[in-house]
């Protein structure tokens, strides 16, 4: 491209951030200008870029403004729901308000969702298909009066032409939503379904063919663009926030899972519509269910003779049921029960087809049952660098943005991680030629707002012992409570398991009972978020939902608690496979996949604790490997710039400081 023209976009694209920031009441912040002039080039350029952008840089403004003014369509891909409604609900109404007027700037924005997120109308107004595929009435009790409720906030938002959007209906549980939704795989389709044309879903996705923007998530990405299944109208350039997350999200969406019952429930719904081979299927859900029964839970490195059989069993009764369906004549001809339980049976047979190959280049296990969830296979990708090099970076321009990207101090991890070669990382916009097999991109850290060294210290508790298998000991829970006791509550505790997390807080409830000590499990997160940011002296103990997605600056939270260096744990399957591969290819497994883990996670976990330029607080680790272990070095260079200390006692103080009231 010229230069001409592109000195004009990056002036054009600097006037409209200008304009943004005025108009919102703030100033411009330079990582701020640095990232936007950055996401501009990589846009212009066709290079890939990885951003780091600190929490507070003002990240969203930043690429939202390169991407209005952006001459092609730009979708923009989030990890967690609460960041889209923050984009859709907040950040772009106010950004097309201040610049939407502004010349070469096209402000049309759509927000997309899988089909589930959507109320869908036939099962609002049809019913509810039972097992044997029979169209059902409201089941009664609670469940009904709810599925009623959720029924009549369909039909008006139908009426008004509202979005019939899960996160705006009336409050629920997942098992009343089912009742008034369906997945991809039970959907009638617009052309077969009488209420097509009202469709949310589709009416959310025709909107999305007219916009300039289009928001989703990393999940319906990932379908479109490495599955190959077209959810997305066409595009060239995807900018991926919370992109330290995206690898876990593409494994998930590659993930499946089959279990016993789910294959009698399939062949429960086809017996209405094919009698013998849904009787083979069910023999083949009995057969499965004995063999996983004689099977230890685990990763699944062969297939035993009983339990490759049985797959190969329901695979083979899955295809014949499938082939058995009688044919729809047309539109006029379809049955939503028919529909949904064939349906039903292809997803077996691809399931189970999967699982029987076994490939080299997946991952099987069997996970235990419980309570609520009986034994179940699943099958997961061993690496998804290499689809998402072929399949997304090859043919779209990406940005990855996130607060956490560099990795012991360099880009290096997540890009191998996310399908870029280090070797291919562009050095002053000089580097090699776009080409099938070099993919170009670019690096860059525009810092953060915060002053780490000033307002923040690291305490590493070396002088502890390293954390046993049993969780915690005394000499932790000692630890815990005098630091908790010094901070007079303020704490958010971040454990590696419930049950440690569970420990710690019967114990500060018993020895501190002044103070109020919420553990996870004890109310709805945004409850406890609320009663912990309500009282500045709670505290609020917890597993990984809190260390990724609590948002509490402020006086509330002075300290952050991190129990260990959150590896994975050894017998987690997929990732001990992942680690053997990496060892198996040269590399250095326990680097490659569990360091990098922990470190993203530490780093994650420790941005908890500074949301503001005001805050000042204390992140304490009481895993002394941290300071002790040749990897700790690794670790600590992910984190923040923080002071650090290893003295137990200059901590208390400075926290005992910090709990004081002003004077």
């Amino acid at each position: 491209m010229p230069p001409e023209t592109t000195d004009r976009q990056q002036t054009r694209m600097r006037d409209a951030l200008a304009a943004a920031v005025g108009e919102l009441g703030g100033s411009e912040r330079p990582g701020q200008v640095a990232m936007a002039e950055a996401v501009q080039a990589a846009m212009t350029d066709g290079e890939h870029l990885l951003v780091q952008a600190g929490t507070g840089t003002g990240k969203s403004l930043a690429y939202l403004v390169p991407s209005l003014v952006h001459h092609e369509r730009v979708v923009v891909a989030t990890a967690t729901l609460a960041l889209q409604h923050q984009l859709v609900e907040r950040d772009l109404p106010r950004l097309v308000e201040a610049v939407g007027h502004l010349p070469g700037v096209d402000a049309s924005y759509a927000v997309l969702k899988g089909r589930s997120n959507y109320a869908c109308l036939h099962r609002v107004r049809s019913g509810v298909p039972d097992d044997q595929g029979a169209l059902i009435d409201v089941p009664e009790g609670s469940l009904g009066k709810k599925v009623l409720e959720l029924r009549d906030w369909a039909e008006k938002d139908a009426e008004a032409g509202a979005s019939g959007e899960r996160d705006n209906a009336p409050r629920h549980t997942d098992r009343e939503w089912r009742q008034v939704s369906v997945s991809h795989r039970d959907c009638l389709g617009a052309a077969k379904c009488p209420f097509g044309k009202e469709c949310f879903a589709e009416v959310a996705r025709e909107k999305a063919h007219r916009a300039h923007l289009i928001v989703t998530n990393h999940s319906l990405l990932a379908i479109d663009a490495v599955e190959g299944v077209p959810m997305i109208p066409d595009y060239d350039l995807v900018v991926i926030d919370e992109a330290h997350e995206l690898t876990a999200r593409v494994t998930q969406a590659a993930t499946d899972e089959l279990y016993a019952a789910e294959v009698e429930r399939t062949a429960r719904r086809a017996q209405r519509f094919v009698d013998d081979e849904a009787d083979d299927l069910a023999d083949a859900a009995d057969a499965l269910r004995a063999a996983m029964d004689e099977t230890p839970p685990g990763r699944l490195e062969r297939l035993g003779d009983q339990l490759s059989d049985a797959l190969v069993l329901v695979r083979d009764a899955a295809r014949a049921c499938t082939s058995a369906f009688p044919k729809e004549a047309g539109d006029s001809d379809a049955d939503p029960g028919r529909t949904q339980a064939r349906g039903g049976v292809q997803e077996l047979f691809k399931v189970a087809e999967r699982m029987a190959a076994h490939s080299e280049h997946d991952v099987m296990w069997l996970g235990e049952g419980t309570d609520r969830i009986p034994p179940r296979l699943c099958v997961a990708p061993l690496q998804v660098w290499g689809p998402m090099r072929d399949k997304l970076l090859t043919d779209k321009t990406v940005i990855f943005t996130s607060a956490t990207l560099m990795l012991g101090g360099e880009f290096g991890a997540v890009a191998t991680s996310l399908g870029l070669k280090p070797s291919e990382r562009v050095l002053e916009h000089a580097g090699p030629e776009r080409t099938d097999e070099v993919l170009p991109w670019v690096g860059l850290d525009v810092g953060s707002p915060f002053d780490y060294g000033q307002q923040a210290i690291l305490y590493v508790a070396r002088h502890l012992p390293p954390p046993g298998r049993d969780g915690l000991g005394p000499a932790q829970l000692d630890e815990i409570v005098q630091l908790v006791d010094a901070a007079g509550g303020r704490t958010l505790g971040l454990f590696s398991s419930r049950r440690a997390a569970e420990a710690a807080a019967e114990v500060v409830r018993e020895r501190l009972p002044h103070l109020t000590t919420l553990a996870q499990g004890d109310a709805q997160l945004p409850e406890l978020a609320r009663q912990f940011v309500d009282d500045p002296h709670t505290c609020l103990f917890g597993t990984l939902s809190l260390w990724q997605g609590l948002d509490v600056p402020g006086e509330t939270c002075q300290l952050v608690l991190i129990d260990r260096i959150p590896f994975p744990r050894p017998d987690d399957p997929l990732m001990s496979a992942r680690q053997k591969a990496a060892d198996k290819a040269g590399g250095n497994g326990f680097m490659q996949v569990a360091a990098t883990h922990a470190a993203l996670l530490l780093a994650q976990g420790a941005g908890r604790l500074i949301r503001t330029t005001a805050d000042r607080g204390v992140v304490a680790v009481l895993d002394p490997r941290l300071a002790t272990a040749r990897y700790g070095s690794f670790l600590k260079a992910s984190l923040p710039p923080m002071w650090t200390t290893t003295d137990p006692a200059l901590v208390r103080k400075a926290l005992a400081r910090l709990a004081q009231p002003p004077a």
